[in-house]
């Protein structure tokens, strides 16, 4: 008997709906294999063969010593992942005629199944469902701790089992199940998170504060550079706290990256929250951009609407940092093997931090370097200029004083307060932009639209042109400048950029002048 389930793949950050076809019936063959699997199964949908023929004898059901040919299609298409074990044993059952009267075009099943029945998590259920509500089916039955992720796709019924004989019975009719609802406007509203750490935790750095409130209002992205233990890594890591909060089709989006890559928790629907991801500085090229033999974003991906931020910058091997360049201008990486492209979307904000030489200690207000120029030279040097030309702010992080470090009454702003003038300065370039596709903050203008929108005074100008000549800045700060001094001038809500803009502009550019980079 030939019957079909569906399934579904997942390529990038999108699902496309695979038909299995099992057909059941005739003598197997006296020697070799009583099962066929075809349409370019990788070897852990081969090896699923073993799991199903055991969980099904586990939910007292038989495995019928049938000739059993089964097919994945399209044919083209390589299948990967333990996701398809549920639709073949449901495909079998309903080939041997065990489950009956039943609907299966109306479905799309996945999940793994464990040697007793059992069915565990799978990967990428969010654009399973998204794909599955595209396509008109009625539901899609997976496994319970995905539920809430794929329920967020209202217009289609989810429904969670715990294992294989939960939905034998459930589409044999014994048993109902009611499916998943989940509110998705209230769930994004419920996990929008309280942060644990704030700006105001933070005693001195003022100016660098002013810095990542400018970075965070404009989009820009930021390189921190001090001494050991100034508070680069303390201030970075508060850098979500002042961002403005995710819109819900960000959330969504960013869902399904997390959803794709498996690392949303258990039982979790929505990520409410902008992303901060952190990698140490051994991380491969691949672990970055992502990649490798079965394709998965990497962590310019999963920090995608969020923060990436980059410890120990020129620990970094240079070819890891030189595959960040194209993906900071595109906002997005694309994935390029000899049968499929695939794009995955990489719109973050870069924070970075680095000491200013080895030995942490040039130009250090007190303490004295012991690296001699040309080492400082070469330890800078790991930074490529094209690297350094995509990071608008380049911020001196200075020791904090004893006095400051003991003062017990807290005078800072806190995040909160931080976050309502960057989140006013976003309103402004949102309604500058709004004509602009693509475009939807200052750090993302390209340079034909930074001549229209930072249009100097004479005195602008003149300072400009002074601080270009006087301190050797290099052409490629020209146009980080501008930008900068329009994200300042919006905080202030000027619509013109005035002198004091672009003055705190010009002092965020620290590693092109002469004696820093060189």
């Amino acid at each position: 008997m030939l019957v079909k389930t569906f399934a579904s793949a997942v390529h990038g950050v999108d699902a496309q709906t695979i038909t299995v076809e099992v057909n059941a019936g005739g003598q197997p063959p006296p020697s070799g294999p009583w099962y066929f699997l075809v349409g370019l199964p990788d070897s852990v949908v081969k090896e699923g063969f073993q799991r199903i023929e055991t969980a099904i004898k586990s939910i007292k059901y038989q495995m019928m010593r049938l000739k059993l040919v089964v097919n994945l299609a399209p044919a083209d298409i390589r299948k990967e992942g333990s996701s398809y074990d549920l639709p073949i044993a449901v495909g079998i059952l309903a080939a041997t005629e065990q489950i009956t009267n039943v609907d299966l075009d109306k479905y799309v099943l996945m999940g793994e199944l464990s040697l007793d029945g059992s069915l565990r998590p799978i990967k990428g259920a969010l654009p399973i469902a998204i794909q599955a509500r595209a396509e008109k089916f009625k539901g899609i039955i997976l496994p319970k701790q995905n539920a809430r992720e794929a329920a967020i796709v209202n217009n289609i019924e989810v429904y969670g089992v715990n294992n294989l004989l939960e939905a034998v019975d459930f589409l044999n009719g014994r048993i109902q199940i009611e499916p998943t609802k989940v509110d998705t406007r209230e769930e994004f509203a419920a996990n929008q998170e309280i942060f644990s750490v704030d700006f105001s935790d933070v005693k001195g750095q003022e100016n660098v504060k002013r810095a990542l409130e400018i970075a965070a209002s404009g989009g820009h992205n930021a390189i921190l550079i001090g001494p050991p233990g100034a508070g680069k890594t303390m201030l970075a890591r508060r850098m979500p706290t002042i961002l403005p909060q995710l819109s819900l089709f960000e959330a969504l989006e960013t869902t399904k990256i997390h959803s794709v890559a498996g690392i949303l928790p258990p039982e979790a629907s929505l990520i409410s929250n902008r992303p901060f991801r952190s990698p140490h500085h051994t991380i491969s090229d691949v672990a970055l951009v992502g990649g490798g033999s079965i394709p998965m974003p990497g962590e310019i991906s999963l920090a995608h609407n969020g923060v990436l931020f980059l410890d120990e910058l020129p620990e970094f091997k240079r070819s890891v940092l030189e595959v960040m360049r194209q993906p900071m201008e595109e906002r997005r990486v694309t994935i390029s093997r000899a049968k499929v492209t695939i794009d995955y979307p990489a719109n973050f904000m870069l924070v970075a931090s680095m000491n200013p030489c080895p030995c942490g200690y040039y130009n250090h207000p007190t303490k004295e370097c012991v690296c001699g120029p040309a080492v400082v030279k070469r330890y800078l040097s790991k930074i490529s200029g094209p690297l350094l030309d995509r990071i608008d702010l380049h911020v001196e992080v200075t020791p904090v004083s004893y006095e400051e470090l003991s003062k017990y009454e807290v005078t800072t702003r806190s995040s909160k307060e931080i976050v309502e003038g960057v989140i006013k300065a976003r309103e402004i370039q949102e309604e500058r932009f709004k004509d602009f596709k693509g475009v939807f903050c200052n750090a993302q203008m390209p340079s034909r639209l930074v001549r229209e929108v930072c249009q100097l005074n004479p005195a602008g100008t003149a300072l400009l042109k002074k601080a270009m000549e006087v301190q050797k800045l290099s052409a490629r700060a020209y146009d980080r400048i501008l930008k900068v001094a329009r994200t300042s001038a919006d905080l202030a809500a000027s619509k013109d950029i005035k002198i004091e803009h672009i003055a705190e502009a010009i002092q965020y550019r620290s590693l092109d002048r002469e004696g820093w980079a060189g």
